[in-house]
């Protein structure tokens, strides 16, 4: 999927006079915001997500080519009818944050990484801090699928949607953990579930 290269100086993910349009969509794990530019999409959080920016000076669109090329991709990522994502991206990001966020794009489906395995990828391979910082603030959850990178260990680590939901897409993929705890270890290699169970629990969870 192409990526254009917004810098991190913008505020509130659109600078002053761009146009940014959002729309929500409903998922297996709950609502999602997606958020875009002329260029691409700039977002996509899950509403109850602290890093979600505030909507001020976004323009609602449910029309928008966009957001509805996003939304249809995730619902037939979610039913099991797609395994890769081809709308366009344009996240705000630093130029390291931006090869971080391309790297991760080029795990596929069912395929996980470490973040050390994804420090030597972008060829930082004393950089594993730097790089779950770069994760962690993946602003596009799911398509650019920050939910593939765990321990060397095999360890559940940390999602921004939360581990609950993170144990839940991975299971999406075939990798199987009994637990959300960020210590938990993948149990097995599984077989990807399609299309999306849901799972055990309601969002936003109580």
């Amino acid at each position: 999927m192409p990526m254009n290269h917004t810098a991190a100086a913008r505020k509130h993910h659109g600078e002053a006079g761009e146009p940014i349009v959002y729309r929500d969509m409903v998922t297996p794990l709950g609502e999602m915001r997606l958020v875009a530019s002329g260029k691409g999409l700039r977002g996509a959080w899950f509403t109850d997500q602290a890093s979600l920016p505030p909507a001020e000076g976004w323009t609602r669109a449910e029309s928008d080519p966009i957001l509805e090329q996003a939304r249809r991709e995730l619902e037939d990522w979610f039913a099991g009818r797609r395994r890769d994502f081809e709308v366009p991206l344009d996240p705000v990001g630093t130029p390291f944050q931006h090869e971080v966020w391309r790297a991760l794009c080029q795990l596929d489906f069912g395929q996980l990484a470490s973040y050390g395995e994804l420090a030597r990828a972008v060829g930082r391979p004393k950089g594993a801090q730097a790089i779950g910082g770069a994760v962690g603030r993946n602003p596009v959850i799911i398509i650019i699928p920050c939910h593939r990178i765990i321990g060397a260990d095999t360890s559940l680590t940390g999602f921004g949607g939360g581990l609950p939901r993170k144990q839940a897409l991975l299971r999406h993929e075939g990798s199987q953990y009994l637990s959300r705890n960020p210590r938990a270890r993948r149990v097995c290699d599984g077989q990807a579930q399609l299309p999306f169970e849901q799972p055990a629990f309601d969002w936003p969870p109580a």
